[in-house]
């Protein structure tokens, strides 16, 4: 044998005995319990699960009943990549198995046997490159959703209605499941469904039109429209720019004291004497932090400057404009013959309607209903310039904040990029409900999804299709 080949058969030999020794080594503790962990949970059965919980992770044995709605909402769980895998720490990514949705999983462990897990992390990521979802023609990208459509109609993952136009062409229209469950009736197009923070575009329009016609300047304070607001401090340092992009520290108004007095609360100036007295969580200006308070106190500025009521505001300056008919907030005992029935999961196949979870009405935070249609009118007529002129358009929707969320909010939209698709809209999501409008003006694509299912029903249509459309 001569010398060259000696060597290589050599070095052939040294990477199959590294390779051996690689394949012999003992897989760290933290991912044993990771892979374990998916495989009790992606098997779906309780015993199953509860088992391994009680010896490997006891204080999540309460939680099972919310774990496994997890599980039935994601369909569990495919590892796509390890990052890590040490003594200290297991981290991978994976993919729910229902959805496009990648999170970051990681794992710590005791060091002594049966080193059951100390730590367990499961976020949800942005999609790296190296992940892309390819780009289909129209008509492939129509067909996959589709085929997605079916089958997550099937598996009680979607009831709803999803519009897609583009260049202001319908091109998908279609209504799927039960908009009442116990009377059968199914959804149709013209089902209204309710629509959460989804409301905030609205509110944030109305403010605009006010701007546009030098009723309201974006850097006054709150206090100058709001007189006689009770936190003084609120009232001179909260501006309407900041209370526009969630950065005035305003707070929520859904917890405890919201709950006690739910239906109480029946109109804006009732949440106002709710929550007026407490102060700002933090320097006004000087962060992101979502604020369904601050959105509220911009539906009474829109009272305090136009003189009508918030509802019949956006009535009359946004949904008649635009040609929306079927977008009220009227209030949940009145009769509205076409509005769905909200249903949240309560376990495998159980559903339970959302009746006791509404607020009295919906507000200039969110709430009320709509229709896919009407979203669809509400984004051509935006983009038409039929509410405000093309200045205040791209004033509205240019995003100005970065959020946790990894894009930017504007006015009462966020503005973000994913693969190349430059878009702005805004969701809504609640138990029983879920909406997502998405307006791609480079492409001409508009997308409109409704749900009276628990989140992210309606997202989950909305990012499938959003992610295969062609960018042109």
């Amino acid at each position: 044998m001569n010398r060259q080949i000696l060597r290589k058969s050599v070095w052939f030999g040294a990477v199959l005995l590294a390779a051996a020794r690689l394949l012999a080594a003992p897989v760290p503790a933290p991912e044993q319990q990771g892979r374990a962990w998916l495989a009790a949970f992606n098997s779906g059965d309780r015993d199953t699960f509860l088992a391994y919980l009680k010896i490997n992770r006891p204080q999540d044995v309460e939680q099972i009943d919310g774990l496994l709605g997890f599980r039935t909402m994601t369909g569990g769980f495919e590892l796509e990549k390890t990052e890590e895998s040490t003594p200290a720490r297991f981290v991978a990514i994976v993919k729910e198995k229902v959805s496009d949705q990648l999170a970051r999983m990681t794992v710590e462990v005791e060091p002594d046997p049966p080193h059951r897990i100390s730590k367990f992390e499961l976020r949800a990521i942005e999609r790296p490159a190296e992940f892309a979802i390819p780009r289909l023609g129209q008509p492939d990208a129509i067909a996959a959703l589709n085929k997605n459509l079916e089958s997550d109609s099937a598996a009680d993952r979607f009831s709803g209605a999803i519009l897609v136009a583009k260049d202001e062409k319908v091109i998908v229209e279609q209504a799927y499941g039960m908009a009442d469950r116990e009377k059968k009736l199914p959804n149709q197009l013209n089902t209204q469904f309710r629509i959460g923070s989804m409301n905030k575009m609205f509110t944030a329009v109305s403010i605009l039109q006010l701007v546009q016609a030098g009723k309201i300047q974006l850097s006054d304070p709150l206090g100058k429209y709001l007189t006689d607001y009770a936190n003084k401090n609120v009232a001179s340092k909260v501006t309407i720019h900041d209370l526009l992009t969630h950065t005035g520290g305003t707070g929520d108004f859904f917890g405890s004291e919201f709950d006690a007095h739910r239906l109480e609360l029946k109109t804006l100036q009732d949440y106002v004497k709710l929550y007026e007295k407490r102060d700002v969580k933090f320097e006004p200006g000087s962060k992101f932090e979502y604020s369904n308070y601050g959105f509220l106190l911009l539906g009474v500025v829109i009272e305090k400057v136009s003189g009508e009521s918030y509802y019949d505001y956006v009535r009359d300056h946004v949904y008649k404009p635009a040609g929306m008919t079927s977008t009220a907030s009227l209030p949940e005992n009145d009769s509205v013959p076409d509005r769905s029935v909200g249903y949240m999961r309560r376990g495998p196949g159980q559903w339970e309607p959302n009746t006791d979870t509404l607020p009295y009405r919906g507000t200039s935070a969110g709430g009320g209903y709509s229709t896919v249609e009407d979203l669809f009118r509400f984004a051509t007529a935006l983009q038409d310039h039929k509410l405000l002129d093309a200045t205040h358009t791209d004033l509205l929707t240019t995003g100005k904040v970065a959020t946790d969320r990894g894009d930017k909010y504007a006015y009462g939209f966020f503005e973000h990029e994913k693969g190349g698709l430059q878009c702005f809209g805004h969701g809504g999501g609640a138990p029983g409900m879920n909406g997502d409008l998405e307006i791609c003006p480079r492409s001409g694509y508009i997308i409109a999804v409704l749900a009276n299912l628990d989140p992210p029903a309606a997202e989950h249509e909305s990012e499938f299709i959003a992610a295969r459309l062609p960018l042109k």
